[in-house]
């Protein structure tokens, strides 16, 4: 039986769920192409939250979806120098590997949020309906999409792609596979920089990213340009274990759990975790099967995390969502009388470059926290 939409109802001919890297990248490369768009994002606002770290864009996708967007000279202005600069220690703080920064790095750093918000003002006024949390999405007889958001409001939507992350709303559609826990987990904490015991932790740092490493543990640490540290503690542990500091809501309670956990490192880099400012932030990582994929399903297809979401050890994901975006959005302007075979062509290239980076990240998991580290993270970011 066909449902009857209400009076709040309206047609979107593409709608894409999510404004991260991923969707924003395609709305942007689809309007420069003369499609419109609507992306509907489940946060209030662009700066709803925090949007995290720094990543490094790559040249070989990051920067490619850059280019198709014609963002590419903007970008290049948002690039961090001095941010790429690379250190490995032992957990003595033993500095076994030190790569200082490059003007000329292949994966130059930038700050996420700075990334998003340049994305977002290159597209039209309205194209984002911020605060439309999508609860369900439902195929019509007709063949259209059904979205259905928690603000009592419904769209229907020719084409609807998945943009919204790891616990998509819209991956059910077409495959019935859900991210599963890695064994590791991140603790994510920040410290400024006006901190009395600062200076020694700085120097340990180094001017970009530390990576302390050694088995089922490793401290991940960059050095901001205005001295503050932001830092992912991770640790192998039981998804329970994880749970069970997420439910602490006393930063004392969680940096007192962590440093019993690190009670044999050096002093230093206990000091990183010890005099977080912040309550720990609780990230169990997660991902998908590595040969993830699906059948065709009409009208629906997903980028990004909602994809393929994998771990950080390859630093792709962020990347790989700009390249799907811009690999869709081309294939769309490419056949434009024929939205499935679009799809289709999408879609096989996606599973295969999915499938070799999810392997690259997972292989380097097991690097960085195997039995084998931190001679094994060495031996990674050498052969580079």
């Amino acid at each position: 039986m066909t449902s009857t939409f209400s009076s709040s109802s309206t047609t979107s001919p593409i709608a894409i769920i999510g404004a991260g890297l991923g969707g924003l990248v395609l709305a942007r490369v689809l309007w420069v192409n003369g499609i419109t768009t609507t992306i509907f994002e489940a946060e209030a606002s662009p700066d709803a939250r925090d949007q995290g770290g720094l990543l490094d864009i790559h040249e070989y996708n990051g920067q490619l979806a850059l280019k198709v967007a014609g963002l590419y000279n903007e970008f290049l202005a948002l690039i961090l120098p001095g941010e790429d600069a690379k250190r490995i220690t032992d957990k003595h703080g033993h500095i076994l590997w030190d790569k200082p920064s490059s003007l000329l790095s292949s994966k130059p750093e930038v700050d996420r949020g700075a990334l998003r918000r340049l994305l977002i003002a290159s597209l039209p006024a309205g194209c984002i309906q911020w605060g439309r949390k999508l609860t369900q999405v439902r195929t019509r007889s007709e063949g259209t999409q059904e979205l259905t958001f928690s603000d009592g409001t419904h769209y229907e939507a020719g084409l609807v792609i998945g943009a919204d992350g790891a616990w998509s709303k819209v991956r059910p559609l077409l495959s019935n596979a859900k991210p599963a826990y890695t064994g590791t987990t991140f603790f994510e904490i920040y410290q400024h920089a006006h901190r009395a015991h600062h200076k020694a932790i700085a120097e340990l740092v180094g001017k970009g990213t530390l990576m302390a490493v050694a088995p089922g543990k490793a401290i991940l640490a960059h050095h901001y340009a205005n001295g503050d540290i932001r830092a992912y503690i991770a640790l192998n542990k039981s998804e329970s274990w994880g749970a069970r500091m997420a439910a602490y809501t006393e930063k004392s309670d969680v940096l007192l759990c962590l440093a019993r956990e690190f009670s044999d490192w050096a002093v230093t880099l206990q000091h990183i975790l010890i005099h977080s400012d912040t309550l720990p932030i609780v990230r169990p990582l997660c991902a998908l099967p590595i040969e993830h994929r699906w059948k065709r399903v009409a009208g629906v297809s997903l980028v990004g995390d909602a994809a393929h979401v994998m771990t950080p050890f390859a630093g792709e994901g962020a990347n790989l969502a700009m390249y799907d975006g811009a690999e869709l959005a081309l294939a769309l302007c490419k056949h434009p009388d024929n939205t499935e075979r679009a799809l289709s062509e999408y879609e096989q290239a996606l599973f295969e470059r999915s499938a070799r980076f999810a392997k690259q990240t997972a292989d380097n998991q097991q690097r960085f926290l195997g039995s084998g580290a931190p001679n094994s993270v060495v031996d990674l970011f050498s052969a580079y």
